[in-house]
Formats: structure tokens, C-alpha cells, sequence
């Protein structure tokens, strides 16, 4: 069973040791500069731990900017990185539908995310789960949106 849990002082050193391969390492920041982030824009970011029965997996930060002016760029999943050492065992697909569950529960209407185009595994992953490409190109990295509403 998936469980996000908010990221802090108890879970942050486990966090801190997660990481993607070598390989992926060029496609998403480190856990420990997302909770800076996360300190920077606390009005925003929600950081949490993605824990598998009771076993941290992964991470995750969501952006809710409830504030910026188009409603449908307010809600972000800004980071999700599930360890190399947990990989291919489904983690990662349950962990983004509770995400989507997460966000649909707290009144958003979309998601999106953005990510390089050399990230094929995560690209598949974001739409097996129904994450769709925007067209858009941000910063080098491709959009994709989640609708909330249908």
C-alpha cells in the first residue's frame, strides 16, 4: 500500500538517500535540493515521502498556487523520483494515482508537469496513467497535463 507522508525533520535524512540511476540522474533535481525549494516557496510547495508499506520509496513535491492568475497553471507536480532500488515493482504508478487523488481531493481542476523529452521511461509512465502532452515546451521540457474535471 502506497502513502504519501508530508516530508520533515523525522523522514527527511531517509528522503535525502533516495536516489534515480546514474542514467536518470540528468532528468530530476535531488531530493535534498527539492526541500530546499520546497523551504523557498512554502505558500506553494508540498513536499512529501512516498512510502510503500512503511518502506520510503520515493519522493514527490506538488505545487498548489492557488494565487497565480491562470487557473489552469495553479497545480503542478513539480518533482517524483521513486529510488533506483524500487523501481519496476508498480510503486511508481500507484504513488501517481494517489497523487492525482491527492490533487483532485484538495479542489484542483488540472495537473501538470513538464520533463525532458529523453525521459522515456517517465514519459510512459505519466501517460499510463493519463497524463497527456500539451504541445508546450517550457525550459527545454515538455508539458503534460492532467485533467481533473471529465
Amino acid at each position: 500500500m502506497i502513502e504519501l507522508k508530508p516530508l520533515s525533520d523525522a523522514n527527511k535524512e531517509e528522503c535525502f538517500r533516495m536516489k534515480v540511476s546514474e542514467a536518470q540522474a540528468e532528468n530530476i533535481a535531488t531530493n535534498a535540493s527539492s526541500f530546499e525549494a520546497a523551504k523557498e516557496h512554502p505558500d506553494v510547495a508540498r513536499p512529501f515521502v512516498i512510502y510503500a508499506d512503511g518502506v520510503a520509496v520515493g519522493f514527490t513535491m506538488l505545487a498548489f498556487d492557488l494565487a497565480y492568475e491562470d487557473p489552469n497553471d495553479r497545480y503542478w507536480l513539480w518533482r517524483f523520483m521513486i529510488d533506483e532500488k524500487y523501481q519496476g515493482r508498480g510503486y511508481g504508478k500507484e504513488a501517481l494515482n494517489n497523487i492525482v487523488t491527492y490533487f483532485k481531493d484538495n479542489g484542483a481542476t488540472n495537473i501538470r508537469l513538464s520533463t525532458k523529452e529523453s525521459n522515456v521511461n517517465a514519459i510512459r509512465l505519466y501517460r499510463s496513467v493519463g497524463f497527456e502532452a500539451t504541445g508546450e515546451v517550457i525550459d527545454g521540457e515538455m508539458v503534460f497535463e492532467y485533467d481533473l474535471t471529465t
